[in-house]
């Protein structure tokens, strides 16, 4: 089962300082069938204007995972860590028995990221925050993990979840394919082009939400940047 969910069916607000789109139920915008995806709370697609960002807030059981689009966010939090991750690279917080944690756009320019939030598998335990570099290059024509709490997944930035981020960079023309584990959920947006899954047509910013699909078989229409969640509830 794949459903499409078109860019202009999501919900989502313009601030001013901040043009969000929801793939799923989030702050004012609620609907009773986009609540989650398995384990997958919250795909947001986030413009922030130059100058500004969500200032100190608090988060507690959650892994929060940052897959910065275009531009940079420079991160602090009550853990004393600091740090910019650009565009193509990722960052996780895990948000554990508690943090409070600030994200701005520092850069000339609107920075554009998605904002996924996946359920831990146990509440509580200490949080943590990391970062780390994702050449497009080296995602080329396959599906390579970011965050992952999957144990063989060594090079991926790790989350408290039975479940995994990941990227890949098509050329027009090219096909990249995924297995999907009995029982797991996925999701799909592409960051960038046209692309179609399994005969299903997706556009830029589109999400597919599948399932009892064992094997998924992207082909790209024109270059594209891929970004999936598989989650194993």
């Amino acid at each position: 089962m794949i459903e499409r969910r078109p860019f202009d069916s999501l919900g989502g607000a313009n601030h001013g300082w901040l043009d969000a789109r929801h793939h799923f139920s989030f702050s004012e915008y609620h609907d009773p069938a986009r609540v989650h995806w398995g384990a997958l709370r919250v795909w947001n697609d986030d413009a922030i204007e130059p100058g500004t960002g969500f200032a100190p807030h608090p988060h507690a059981d959650m892994e929060i995972i940052t897959y910065i689009r275009e531009g940079a966010i420079s991160h602090q939090d009550s853990l004393g860590n600091q740090g910019r991750t650009e565009a193509g690279d990722v960052q996780v917080m895990s948000a554990g028995s508690g943090i409070r944690h600030s994200e701005y756009n520092l850069e000339p320019g609107v920075t554009r990221l998605f904002q996924i939030w996946i359920f831990p598998d146990q509440r509580g335990g200490q949080p943590s925050w990391g970062t780390k570099p994702f050449p497009r290059g080296e995602r080329s024509g396959q599906f390579v993990a970011l965050a992952s709490g999957i144990e063989e997944d060594v090079d991926a930035l790790p989350i408290r979840a039975r479940a995994r981020v990941l990227g890949a960079t098509l050329k027009a023309g090219e096909t990249v394919e995924y297995r999907l584990e009995a029982g797991h959920h996925a999701y799909l947006v592409p960051a960038s082009g046209q692309v179609e899954i399994n005969g299903i047509a997706l556009q830029t910013r589109d999400g597919a939400a599948i399932k009892d699909e064992h094997n998924l078989r992207v082909t790209a229409h024109e270059d594209a940047e891929l970004v999936l969640v598989d989650t194993a509830r």
